[in-house]
């Protein structure tokens, strides 16, 4: 119903975020995580927005990314993980952590979200798995302009995470080691591999 709105804040608590756009009050389930990012009271923001209808409510999920409101699409779409699940999960891991976790098969990571179970952890890389990309996980689906220029990026940084798990370090190590390196496109395997290296030691 809402793709997103733009008001002032008028209050936060610790899951919710009262949003005024035009003189209404919009109630807004938000993740815990969100607090850190927020401006002060009386300041404009836009959240992207999730529209849940149901017999017995009517509730909004907002987020800062629509990057985050995409992941949370994607979540609820987990057999055991509602709405509620949803921002549990992207309370403690942001998109990408999520992302790097389903790719490397990382359920202990996921299963650190409150309510979130093993069984759930693994329910979710298993329906995920085939939903988000290595690419994702590197590129701002923000920023299409790059992706479309990503053509050959994605095998040298898929060698270099390799090569950093074949050194003992977890896949989802190894994954955020290689995306936080800069200029990684004008570097070979072993350069990046090098510059990977220097975010984890």
């Amino acid at each position: 119903m809402f793709a997103y709105l733009v008001g002032k804040i008028a209050d936060i608590s610790e899951d919710n975020l009262v949003l005024e756009v035009n003189h209404i009050g919009f109630n807004i389930k938000i993740p815990s995580s969100l607090h850190s990012s927020l401006p002060g009271i009386g300041e404009e923001i836009k959240i992207h927005t999730y529209t849940c209808v149901r017999e017995d409510s009517f509730q909004l999920y907002g987020f800062l990314t629509r990057d985050d409101l995409d992941m949370f699409r994607l979540l609820i779409t987990v057999n055991g993980i509602g709405p509620k699940g949803g921002l549990a999960v992207l309370s403690v891991l942001s998109a990408d952590d999520i992302r790097m976790a389903v790719l490397s098969q990382d359920a202990k990571t996921i299963a650190k979200a409150p309510g979130i179970g093993a069984k759930t952890a693994q329910r979710v890389i298993l329906d995920l798995k085939d939903k988000v990309s290595l690419e994702d996980t590197f590129v701002s689906r923000e920023s299409a302009a790059y992706a479309e220029n990503f053509s050959g990026l994605t095998d040298t940084r898929n060698e270099a995470v390799e090569a950093l798990t074949a050194l003992g370090y977890s896949a989802t190590e190894a994954l955020r080691a290689v995306k936080q390196v800069e200029n990684a496109e004008a570097m070979d395997v072993e350069a990046l591999l090098k510059a990977a290296l220097k975010h984890i030691i």
